[in-house]
C-alpha cells in the first residue's frame, strides 16, 4: 500500500428482484494500490449495508468476485484501483453477465456447475495427473495421496465475456468445454468427445478467444476447445473407417 490518496467514484449496478437494474454511485478516498473488492467492501460497510456482492478467499483462488470493472470481467480481489482508473476517476462496477442476477453484484451461476458435472471436470485431482510439465512430484511419504486443485477456479469470468454466450443460452460455454477437454485428456472417455460433439456445444464456438483474454487464471478455454474440436474431428475420422 502507499501513502497517496485518490478520490473514485464508483458506480454500482444495483438490481433487487425483478426490478430493472440501476446505478447508484459513491464518492470513496483510497489508496490507488487497494483492489476494487476493497472499494466494495467499505461501500457495504460504511454506505450501504443492502448491497449485495460475493467474496471469500481475497487471494484469487476460490472465484467468488468475478465481476465486471470497467466493461471487463476481473477478479476483483487481484484488481488495483490504480489498474482500472485515475485520480478522480470513475470505477463502474457491474455483475458477470450471461448469467442470471440474484441481487445486486451476485448471480446464478447454478447452471456453470451442473454442465460442469456432466464434463465429468473435477477441481480437485491427485497430484500425478494436475502436475504441470517442468514439476517434479516427491515420492508420497507412508502411502499417503496428495492432491491438487487444477487451474480453473470456476469463476464464470469467460462466459460473461464470451459473445456466443450472450446471444444463445443453449451454448455450453468456454468453462465448461475447457472442462471437458481436460476431462478427456484425463480419461480419455469418448462419451466427453460425443458430448462436446452437438450445435450448442464445440461447434458453437467462434474463436473469439475473449475467454483466454479475461481468464483470470490462465486456463486459456479458446485454446483448449480449438483442441477440443480437433480430437472430436480424430474421432469422426475413426469411426468413420471402423476403428
Amino acid at each position: 500500500m502507499s501513502n497517496e490518496k485518490w478520490n473514485v467514484t464508483f458506480i454500482i449496478t444495483r438490481q433487487k428482484g425483478a426490478n430493472p437494474p440501476y446505478p447508484q454511485t459513491f464518492q470513496l478516498e483510497v489508496d490507488p494500490d487497494e483492489y476494487v473488492l476493497d472499494g466494495v467492501e467499505r461501500i457495504w460497510a460504511f454506505h450501504d449495508r443492502s448491497l449485495a456482492f460475493r467474496h471469500a478467499c481475497h487471494h484469487s483462488t476460490c472465484g467468488a468476485c468475478g465481476m465486471r470493472v470497467n466493461g471487463v470481467e476481473k477478479l476483483t480481489c487481484i484488481t488495483t484501483i490504480r489498474s482500472v482508473t485515475h485520480n478522480g476517476g470513475t470505477l463502474r462496477v457491474e455483475p458477470l453477465r450471461n448469467f442470471p442476477v440474484v441481487s445486486d453484484l451476485v448471480v446464478d451461476m447454478s447452471d456453470m456447475y451442473v454442465r460442469l458435472d456432466m464434463a465429468d471436470f473435477n477441481q480437485v485431482a491427485d497430484l500425478e495427473d494436475a502436475k504441470l510439465g517442468y514439476e517434479k512430484v516427491a515420492p508420497s511419504a507412508q502411502g499417503e495421496e496428495y492432491e491438487r486443485l487444477v487451474d480453473c477456479i470456476e469463476c464464470g469470468c469467460c462466459i460473461s465475456a464470451c459473445p456466443i454466450a450472450l446471444t444463445t443460452s443453449e451454448y455450453m460455454g468456454p468453462a465448461v468445454l475447457a472442462g471437458i477437454q481436460h476431462s478427456y485428456v484425463q480419461t480419455g472417455d469418448p462419451a466427453l468427445l460425443e458430448l462436446a460433439d452437438q450445435a450448442s456445444g464445440a461447434w458453437r464456438c467462434h474463436s473469439a478467444y475473449e475467454c483466454s483474454a479475461v481468464c483470470p487464471s490462465n486456463v486459456d478455454p479458446g485454446w483448449r476447445i480449438m483442441n477440443l474440436r480437433r480430437r472430436v474431428v480424430g474421432q469422426r475420422i475413426a469411426h468413420f473407417f471402423g476403428r
